[in-house]
């Protein structure tokens, strides 16, 4: 884990929270996506 990744208590509150599709497969990694999404947001990086 990175410095301000998520921590598991956090993630725990977190994953419900999160909508996955009810069909087609899960992402695997939701919450690596999470963590890019904050990292986005707290370095204040452009969108594409």
């Amino acid at each position: 884990m990175a410095r301000f990744d998520v921590t598991d208590a956090e993630w725990a509150l977190i994953e419900p929270l999160v909508p996955v599709a009810a069909t087609g497969p899960l992402p695997r990694r939701v919450r690596d996506q999470f963590n890019g999404i904050l990292w986005r947001f707290r370095t204040g990086s452009g969108w594409r």
